[in-house]
């Protein structure tokens, strides 16, 4: 279903529901600021939230997550205002939803199940597809038995987006057998991913990632970086495919810039293990972007969430430089660094602090660059294959008496060929 034929619909209206529970553990505790991210998430999916409520219980309550006296209020609320769905902000288990469904009389939808409406909306590219199916059926095979309502809404809408009803009335053992080949099919992305990245290593050149909290920006930022011309729109997790642009940052250095998926508040778990194919770029990289917003009031909060994923997946000791973006929109002295003296305060949409940023990225990746021109006798074939290996080749000659090359080296390596190198 593409984006004109959603836009055609009538906009599913929703009841939020969230749960703050004193004892909870962080990722589950519900506040103000995650309904209202909730909130956002709805929009984007298409829908509508008409009322929202939050309870306040010390635990739990196992049968219906709620309580059956909160979920009637629900009820209420989503007869009052003529809603169709109840969205939790919260990840429920198969038969807490058909709890739910059944006292509500309304299809019930954890945050896990929205965001995965949304991903099937945004993917493109074969391999995101690959990817969103892979999360789905991941995430419906527990719960084939409790799904209720949300599998027979034969008109579709929010939450239904994806494998398919016929798919999804097949059996576990058919959905299991479909789990396996996507996996093998984003294997091979992954092997296709390793030898293009032992290609990168081939061109020495660094490979930077952007990375962020969803709807921070980070493919505006490309665009103004390298005026990649991918669609950047102020909408959450309008990028699921990445992008991977050259970009050279000064006289003697060029980087691989790649965007990728932002992140967010309790992103399931099983997403970001099926966009592991995807997300292990960032394992790889020599470098990584992390843009903040901000202009957003919870923007420390988003750092921390970012910070939180990279450590997932075992990216953390990577260098990293802080992108606070969106700077136009505060006044600079409200912007505290998330990181003391470390970051660089742009506007990607209005071009404001780029070349600082580039600056800080070519620091970052280490000073002591020098391009040079060379003259490497015939008899010094050990040197030549040093700088193959070492340097960054940018052309190479043959003349009489020997190689003449043009490269990029760093000061360890410039010490070893200053003997080699000529005037142009």
């Amino acid at each position: 279903m593409n984006e004109a034929n959603l836009s055609e619909q009538k906009t599913e209206k929703a009841v939020l529901v969230g749960l703050s529970c004193p004892g909870f553990t962080a990722d589950q505790d519900t506040n103000e600021q995650t309904m209202a991210e909730l909130a956002a998430l709805l929009e984007t999916a298409g829908g509508e939230a008409v009322a929202m409520t939050l309870q306040r219980r010390p635990a739990p309550e196992a049968r219906t997550f709620i309580g059956e006296g909160k979920a009637e209020e629900v009820k209420q609320l989503a007869e009052a205002n003529d809603a169709a769905l109840v969205v939790f902000d919260n990840e429920l288990s198969p038969s807490q939803i058909s709890n739910l469904e059944e006292l509500t009389g309304r299809t019930v939808l954890d945050r896990s199940a929205l965001i995965l409406d949304i991903f099937a909306q945004r993917a493109r590219t074969g391999e995101g597809k690959l990817q969103v199916e892979l999360a789905q059926y991941q995430y419906i095979l527990p719960r084939l038995s409790g799904m209720g309502r949300s599998m027979s809404r034969l008109g579709g809408g929010i939450g239904t987006r994806g494998p398919g009803e016929s798919k999804l009335e097949s059996d576990r053992r058919h959905i299991r057998r479909r789990i396996d080949k996507l996996k093998e099919d984003l294997e091979q992305v992954r092997q296709v991913r390793a030898v293009q990245r032992r290609q990168r290593k081939k061109t020495e050149l660094p490979m930077v990632a952007i990375v962020g909290y969803t709807n921070a920006g980070k493919s505006t930022l490309l665009n103004a970086l390298t005026d990649a011309g991918i669609e950047a729109n102020d909408r959450l997790f309008d990028t699921l495919d990445p992008t991977t642009r050259k970009k050279r940052i000064s006289d003697t250095q060029e980087i691989l810039l790649s965007d990728t998926v932002g992140f967010i508040r309790k992103l399931p778990h099983h997403l970001v293990s099926a966009f592991k194919a995807t997300l292990e770029e960032l394992v790889y990289a020599d470098l990584l972007l992390h843009v903040v917003d901000v202009s957003d009031l919870n923007w420390q909060t988003q750092a921390e969430t970012v910070d939180k994923v990279i450590a997932q997946l075992g990216a953390q000791d990577i260098p990293r430089v802080m992108v606070y973006n969106k700077a136009d929109k505060c006044h600079p002295d409200v912007i505290p660094f998330f990181r003391p003296d470390e970051g660089v305060k742009i506007s990607a949409k209005m071009g404001v602090g780029l070349d600082s940023l580039l600056e800080a990225i070519e620091k970052a990746l280490g000073k002591g660059k020098h391009k040079v021109k060379l003259l490497i006798p015939y008899s010094e074939g050990a040197v030549l294959d040093m700088l193959h290996r070492e340097a960054q080749v940018e052309s190479i000659d043959y003349a009489e008496n020997g190689t003449i090359l043009e490269a990029v080296v760093d000061d360890k390596t410039y010490g070893r060929i200053m003997a080699y190198q000529i005037e142009d």
